[in-house]
């Protein structure tokens, strides 16, 4: 099937926004004992957190994760590839490059804490390099989820969005009314669920398959909700997580989160037919494959540029240091986002060996799963009894429980970083290490009999979406 080149631009997109979302609202200050501090600047300067409207682009994630997976999944179907198959080789594409990065930047923790770092920076350095971890723990469980969302549209259609949307509601009003610890929890999949539903429901064929008039419904009927529910109801516009509100419309995704994630989707209808004619350009289709390209290694690695130019122009004290907020501190955005790039344009280069290395270790894993996916499919009259399903099982079993391990881990490393307390992580560490070797041994790399061999770059988010 021909790609569709708007949802890759979603991708594209979206984890520039990200990228740039995190630039602009870290800002760092040496005190005069020379020590760095970054100020929240949301909670700092309360006009910010306007400007999340704009830079919230997570829903864009789900919902073209949904529009690809839909179409995939339903392929792989057809060529008989397997549950444990289809989970396991998008949750390789994911785990792979985040269980290097979270690697090398363990490593580091434990060469700083050698070196005596101080622990409250050690710390602060950890928080920074994870912040973006919370999409991926729930990103895995959604995609592991597919197979089951995917029946329950083909059997409900619009209905399945709609009445996952009507049990995240209730699970809110339990969560905030009634106060029923922990039920909130569910949410994360619930939320991001009904707009990864809706990318299969609007698929069509394309991300833009439903009709104008469905586009405009959940355009304004979404954004008119969330102007109700931030005006007249108990949340904030704020759609990134600010230190002491409550509630908040992130952890967990709130009502509002929802209704501004619909209203978002209906947009992205609205506009796709007038962005497919533009990305008929070479030169726009070009960008865009880059950039879908280098996805993850944008989206785990754009936080270190900051510690870069932390180190060279803050703890030197040749950074400008106008007052946190004030007019000055913004006309010096520009140049800070400026370096930001070109440091990480040069991260993003010197990452390319290890690119091709991950992508041939998930081309040695296709491989070895075709194999063995070869022997399962031998006449029962050539194998023992049982051997088959037992080969299965224990697949699966590895899978599932690899996932949950991980899951388990990037749920910490969200919510405490790398070095919580100044302190090497060890169950998180082990949890992800573990983990990820249970997910690769699960036979991660399968895609079929007919499918793919591993991309000749990792392609990360765009593939895995």
């Amino acid at each position: 099937m021909e790609r569709d080149r708007y949802v890759d631009f979603l991708r594209a997109w979206a984890i520039v926004l990200v990228v740039l979302g995190h630039w602009v609202i870290t800002g760092l200050v040496r005190q005069p004992d020379g020590a760095i501090t970054a100020p929240e600047l949301l909670a700092t300067v309360p006009w910010t957190q306007w400007l999340t409207l704009g830079f919230q682009i997570m829903p864009l994630f789900f919902f073209a994760g949904g529009c690809a997976a839909g179409g995939s999944w339903a392929g792989a179907r057809e060529r008989g590839v397997t549950v444990t198959g289809w989970v396991g080789r998008r949750a390789v594409r994911l785990l792979l490059p985040t269980g290097v990065y979270s690697g090398l930047v363990l490593v580091a923790v434990v060469v700083c804490a050698a070196l005596g770092v101080d622990p409250v920076t050690l710390a602060l350095v950890g928080w920074a390099l994870a912040m973006q971890f919370w999409f991926l723990p729930v990103y895995l469980l959604v995609s592991a989820l597919t197979p089951a969302l995917y029946a329950l549209h083909l059997r409900w259609g619009a209905l399945a969005p709609a009445g996952t949307a009507g049990l995240a509601l209730l699970v809110g009003v339990l969560d905030l009314a009634a106060g029923v610890p922990y039920v909130g929890a569910l949410d994360y999949v619930l939320v991001w669920g009904v707009v990864y539903q809706l990318g299969f429901c609007l698929r069509g064929g394309s991300a833009g398959g439903g009709s104008r008039r469905v586009a405009v419904a959940l355009t304004v009927g979404g954004w008119s909700a969330f102007a109700a529910l931030v005006g007249f109801g108990p949340f904030p516009v704020s759609l990134i997580l600010v230190t002491g509100q409550d509630p908040s419309n992130t952890n967990p995704p709130s009502a509002a989160m929802l209704a501004w994630a619909v209203g978002q989707v209906g947009a992205c209808l609205l506009v796709a037919p007038a962005m497919r004619r533009l990305l008929e350009r070479e030169r726009l289709w070009r960008a865009v494959r880059a950039t879908g390209a280098v996805s993850m290694t944008l989206y785990l690695w754009h936080m270190v540029p900051v510690l870069v130019i932390a180190a060279a122009f803050y703890l030197t004290g040749l950074a400008p240091q106008p007052a946190f907020g004030s007019a000055a501190w913004w006309g010096w955005r520009g140049p800070w986002l400026l370096v930001l790039g070109m440091v990480l344009v040069g991260v993003v280069r010197l990452l390319v060996p290890l690119e091709r290395r991950l992508a041939s270790l998930e081309l040695r894993l296709a491989s070895a799963e075709r194999r063995s996916a070869s022997l399962d499919r031998r006449p029962a009259s050539q194998e023992a009894g049982g051997s088959r399903a037992d080969a299965g099982f224990r697949r699966a079993w590895r899978l599932w429980a690899g996932l949950g391990l991980s899951v388990w881990a990037l749920t910490y490393f969200a919510g405490h970083g790398f070095a919580y307390g100044g302190r090497f992580p060890v169950w998180g560490a082990a949890g992800l290490a573990v983990g990820t070797v249970l997910v690769l041994t699960a036979g991660g790399g399968v895609t079929g009999v007919r499918g793919r061999t591993a991309p000749g770059r990792a392609q990360g988010l765009e593939e895995a979406a």
